[in-house]
């Protein structure tokens, strides 16, 4: 399987919507990103902030899922908003500040302006940064798909 791993820049509050109800929703409930996914991938949230827009700064890893079938849906949580989302099978873990493993991570050495690969909402990694942060998280995949 050529699976894939990827990081999806949410606030926290929607991250743990997203986590309650089993789905994930990118880049303002955009298609494009979640196309991008398929099933056996895996994504992190990353939350620069603990609400959108006016939250606190949180800069962490919050949570952490594999794509279940990669079909992208729409869903209507308001009369005039009918984002795309797809099902995650999300993982108990803990939130991890980038601060602590960021001198560990290959993709942050490898952007300039990390910010800005931050603001694109959605952004493939290598197995080895998707492994430091889900560790870092406390992440158990005893018995996963997953080659550890």
């Amino acid at each position: 399987m050529n699976r894939k791993f990827w990081v999806g820049v949410v606030s926290e509050e929607h991250v743990r919507i997203g986590e309650q109800g089993g789905f994930a929703q990118l880049c303002h409930g955009k298609y494009a990103p979640l196309k991008r996914m398929k099933e056996g991938d895996w994504l992190i949230y990353y939350s620069p902030k603990t609400k959108y827009p006016d939250g606190k700064p949180l800069q962490s890893f919050t949570a952490i899922g594999a794509v279940k079938s990669g079909i992208v849906y729409r869903f209507e949580m308001a009369q005039n908003f009918i984002p795309y989302r797809m099902d995650i099978e999300y993982q108990p873990c803990q939130n991890i500040s980038l601060a602590n493993i960021k001198s560990r991570l290959k993709f942050i050495h490898d952007n300039v302006n990390i910010g800005l690969l931050f603001r694109r909402g959605h952004f493939e990694i290598e197995q080895q940064d998707f492994m430091t942060i889900a560790n870092a998280m406390g992440v158990n995949f005893h018995g996963m798909e997953i080659k550890v």
